[in-house]
């Protein structure tokens, strides 16, 4: 049996494949199916898991760009700017950010001008948005 917890290793394959049913994760995390259905539920409620999604390679898409947007907000406005750019549809995901910028935005959009257009006419105009740097996604790796 691994060091490495039940719980850390039921995340483990759900980050992997997060279509794996019940069966898959207990063999892969050598438990039974009771237990990841318990953690399961457990880390659902705690929101330690907040939803599944499908990993997207833009190359392949034809109807749609991708952009992570590093996006900078006046601090005194950052919950109405976070709020905004929350309830935008082209906003795909929103993350804070530790990094360049106060947040991270998946931005996307039908093309490049329209994608550029959500970034100037949706997100810079979001009172409390300084600035807006847009990186597009060209194709995915792993």
């Amino acid at each position: 049996m691994s060091t490495i917890s039940t719980e850390d290793r039921i995340l483990a394959v759900l980050e992997d494949d997060a279509q794996a049913s019940y069966a898959e994760i207990a063999s892969q995390a050598e438990v039974s199916k009771p237990t990841v259905r318990k953690y399961i539920r457990k880390l659902e409620e705690e929101g330690v898991i907040v939803g599944y999604s499908a990993d997207i390679d833009p190359k392949k898409l034809s109807s749609q760009t991708i952009a992570l947007v590093g996006v900078d907000v006046a601090s005194e406005l950052y919950v109405e700017a976070t709020r905004a750019l929350k309830s935008l549809d082209a906003v795909e995901s929103l993350y804070t950010s530790s990094g360049d910028h106060m947040l991270m935005a998946e931005v996307r959009s039908q093309d490049g001008d329209s994608l550029g257009k959500v970034i100037s006419d949706d997100i810079l105009a979001i009172e409390g948005v300084t600035a807006a740097h847009p990186s597009f996604l060209q194709e995915r790796l792993k």
